[in-house]
């Protein structure tokens, strides 16, 4: 009798086991769902911060270019307004010498005069600062500022004919542009074109 109950018991806990164990399985797969959600959320959350991370790192890199930039141009055009301001000393250098030349005065000034510009003009150099092209060059918008234009049989059309006042740069930087004259080429090809057609309205109305 008590090996038949014990056999009863036994059976009873087996069914109570197998009934608990669906129950114990869905919550383990629950757990397991809602850790792969969090990973997945973290994972996310990480690559963004990542991301954001690696847009931060390009902006910085691009604004340490700039300044470093910035620094270069600052120390290589930093004389820039002090040069400008000497041009014109230059100016009135050059015009005391051509007119201490062309009447003849004193040698002795027309020395001095010209050994002081050369000197200032050694600074000039040193600082980077060049003079412009002009005569025969082509015209240069950036570099030639045209006051006139004439007609030329030596220069070609659209170069310049005659410079008025000297242009400057300062290393790859116009300075100041020159007052030039601009070719307009020669008037002889214009007249020898107009001739050509005269004559040959001239022979189309004999025929």
């Amino acid at each position: 009798m008590s090996k038949e109950k014990k056999n009863a018991n036994t059976f009873e806990n087996l069914e109570a086991a197998s009934a608990e164990t669906p129950s114990a399985g869905t919550e383990e797969s629950n757990q397991v769902t809602e850790l792969q959600q969090t990973l997945a959320a973290k994972t996310e959350e990480c690559q963004g911060l990542n991301d954001r991370y690696l847009r931060l790192a390009a902006e910085f890199e691009n604004y340490k270019r700039l300044a470093q930039r910035d620094q270069r141009d600052h120390i290589r055009y930093g004389n820039e307004q002090i040069l400008k301001e000497l041009l014109p000393v230059v100016d009135n250098l050059e015009r005391a010498l051509k007119a201490a030349k062309d009447n003849g005065n004193n040698e002795g000034l027309i020395q001095g005069v010209d050994l002081t510009l050369k000197q200032l003009m050694a600074v000039l150099t040193k600082f980077g600062v060049q003079p412009v092209a002009t005569v025969a060059q082509p015209f240069d918008p950036t570099a030639h500022h045209a006051v006139t234009s004439v007609a030329s049989p030596q220069i070609a059309a659209n170069h310049v004919v005659e410079e008025f006042q000297r242009g400057y740069r300062l290393h790859d930087r116009i300075l100041r542009a020159a007052m030039v004259s601009v070719s307009t080429g020669s008037t002889q090809d214009s007249a020898n074109g107009t001739d050509k057609t005269s004559d040959t309205q001239d022979h189309s109305s004999s025929d």
